[in-house]
């Protein structure tokens, strides 16, 4: 090898390096980037109070988005997830009012979201259906069913306290009760996404399926978990929405879709870029929940932030799938 060869062949691997640097930590930058905009731009930006409302905002967020990351792993789509959140979240509502406990309404919920997500994963794995259309039919499918249970209403009666202070109690007077889940959620999730033998098979089967299958892994069940984890963690954020709410809302859960798709999708972008990681879909939440609340200070309409979360989405898409090319189908 000349000089000039290895020179050349030096720069174009520093240009490399530094190419991927920059798309590891680019979320982190604008992250950091929209708290100073923000905090100059709004004096009640950058407050305690706010950023403890920012926390709290984003907690069911993170959560349904943790779960779409251990869906997303295994190389699976859930567009039921909005859904499992308004059933989950009207179910212990209507069973509390039937004059079940809190705990039993509660684990029906938890258990209806695990239903569902098994549902799906045996229509997906079991049948053979392509986990875009077959989350997407299921999601339909809840939409009905939480309407026809409720009559089209919201649940307000016979409602616990001790069921409200999920989604509106404080620990300690300071930190709300949804941000000190979302904080298990997310570092429990983390250690068994990057310490655990689960973990680096749901990546393996996500990776490359063949070569898993290969190496032993059971692909099927695999799939089958992270669909299931999925619903499982909507059925979560969908307890404390009720709560927070004081109330059942039949379609309470659908903007969760969209945001927690965008959340995995900026995530995706950063640390393993072109992998969904739980600590990438955490900053993905938190850059969607700073802008939210920011534009929101700043006098914005929700329609802007419609907007602004839409081309976000296109733009993390767009750099995942030039680097990696990512495939969903």
């Amino acid at each position: 090898m000349t000089m000039a060869t290895y020179e050349s062949a030096t720069r174009d691997k520093r240009r490399i390096d530094t190419g991927l640097l920059v798309q590891k930590y680019s979320t982190l930058v604008v992250l950091t980037l929209l708290f100073l905009g923000f905090a100059f731009g709004s004096d009640r930006f950058f407050t305690t109070t706010n950023l403890v409302n920012i926390l709290q905002q984003i907690s069911m967020l993170t959560i349904v988005a943790i779960g779409l990351t251990f869906a997303f792993a295994a190389k699976e789509m859930d567009l039921s997830v909005g859904y499992v959140v308004g059933l989950a979240g009207l179910l212990a509502p209507l069973l509390m009012a039937g004059g079940v406990s809190p705990v039993l309404a509660i684990l029906a919920s938890l258990f209806a979201g695990l239903i569902v997500g098994l549902v799906n994963s045996a229509i997906v794995v079991g049948v053979g259906v392509p986990s875009l259309i077959a989350t997407l039919a299921a999601g339909s499918i809840l939409w009905g069913i939480n309407f026809m249970i409720s009559g089209g209403r919201a649940i307000y009666s016979g409602i616990p306290a001790e069921y409200l202070a999920i989604g509106q109690g404080r620990i300690f007077g300071f930190l709300p009760v949804p941000a000190r889940i979302m904080i298990v959620v997310v570092i429990t999730s983390w250690f068994v996404m990057e310490r655990t033998t689960f973990g680096r098979y749901l990546y393996a089967v996500g990776g490359n399926a063949r070569a898993a299958e290969l190496s032993g892994i059971k692909v099927r069940s695999y799939r089958v978990y992270g669909l299931a984890l999925s619903a499982f963690f909507a059925a979560i954020a969908g307890i404390i929405l009720s709560a927070r709410l004081g109330s059942g809302q039949p379609n309470g859960g659908e903007a969760y879709l969209l945001d927690g798709l965008a959340a995995v999708f900026i995530g995706m972008t950063m640390l393993r870029p072109g992998t969904a990681t739980v600590l990438g879909t955490f900053f993905g939440a938190l850059l969607i929940g700073v802008m939210n609340n920011g534009l929101n200070l700043m006098g914005m309409d929700s329609y802007i932030q419609s907007i602004v979360k839409g081309i976000i989405i296109v733009i993390a898409v767009s750099i995942v799938s030039r680097t990696t090319k990512l495939k969903l189908l």
